[in-house]
């Protein structure tokens, strides 16, 4: 395989890093200060990034959120300026070659601290809080419903940063109490809007989003939200083969759970702990997590991505 981009240096200020992308401040054609999002490769399976990268990852995730960026482009604002290298400003030859087609420019928001999910499937954490208590984030749901359920109604379930840095699933009111009454309603009907136009799109497909999470920013000045991060990618949303669909249990998906399913053998066989640091993967096992990626691309979109075509 091609080596993994797994981490960035560019000569841009304020760098910072998430599991995924590198985050600097860049110039936006126009002139503008903006925010420069770059997708790596990296790999993080509960809440550990790996030893191993997996290589293309992140030109696949930058290509389907531009995909979604443009298809809701005339219904919500959003940030997303260019996916263009070329209108990236102070990178080396190099730099433009090794991160061609992983790199967005945005505007600069101030993000809103309430992380949106749209539930259309009763599944992840969601079915774990069903199980506890009959309720997910304080919404009461039927008895007797299975893991991977469809809900009747797609629900609107926030969650916020915990202290540990972990998400923590909060109630509507919670989210009042941060961001107000107004603001919340308007993310609610946003997240329900997005996740049933994709949610009916996908399905023409052979796709089941089962369900997905956003996040909202605001530009100074502005009362309206707009979309913000990337969105509708198999990083930030559960895709299942939906010829494959069967209530009941967990269904397999179009992300990297063959890492996880991978990574679970070696905790059982007690070569890992769930602890930093991540162990690293076999070449088959990257291989068939990228097939995922790029067969939800194909189906999304219509077309096959070409890696290839990048990093000329």
């Amino acid at each position: 395989m091609t080596d993994a981009v797994v981490s960035t240096q560019l000569a841009l200020p304020n760098h910072r890093a998430g599991k995924v992308r590198d985050l600097y401040d860049a110039t936006l054609p126009n002139g503008d200060p903006g925010l420069l999002i770059v997708a790596t490769d990296r790999i993080s399976a509960f809440d550990v990034v790996l030893g191993s990268g997996l290589p293309g990852k992140g030109i696949v995730l930058t290509q389907i959120s531009k995909f979604w960026f443009d298809h809701f482009g005339k219904t919500f604002d959003h940030h997303l300026v260019s996916t263009d290298i070329n209108d990236v400003q102070g990178l080396t030859a190099d730099e433009r070659r090794v991160l061609d087609g992983r790199v967005m420019l945005c505007r600069e928001t101030t993000v809103l601290p309430i992380e949106c999910i749209a539930r259309g499937y009763i599944t992840g954490s969601g079915w774990k809080d069903y199980q506890e208590s009959g309720r997910v984030c304080g919404i009461a749901l039927p008895e007797g419903l299975r893991n991977s359920d469809k809900l009747k109604q797609p629900l609107f379930t926030p969650s916020t940063k915990a202290a540990s840095g972990h998400d923590e699933n909060i109630s509507f009111a919670e989210g009042v109490a941060v961001v107000g009454d107004e603001t919340m309603r308007w993310l609610s009907e946003a997240t329900l809007s997005l996740y049933t136009q994709a949610r009916d799109y996908a399905f023409e497909r052979g796709i089941i989003l089962a369900d997905t999470k956003f996040e909202f920013g605001m530009l100074p000045g502005a009362t309206t939200p707009l979309l913000i991060d990337e969105i509708f990618t198999p990083d930030s949303s559960r895709f299942w083969p939906a010829d494959l669909w069967q209530p009941g249990g967990e269904q397999p998906s179009f992300d990297k759970q063959v890492v996880r399913n991978y990574l679970e053998t070696q905790v059982a066989q007690g070569h890992w702990d769930k602890t930093p640091p991540g162990p690293l993967l076999p070449d088959e096992i990257l291989e068939l997590s990228l097939g995922r990626y790029l067969e939800a691309y194909e189906r999304l979109t219509g077309s096959p991505l070409d890696l290839a075509a990048f990093g000329g």
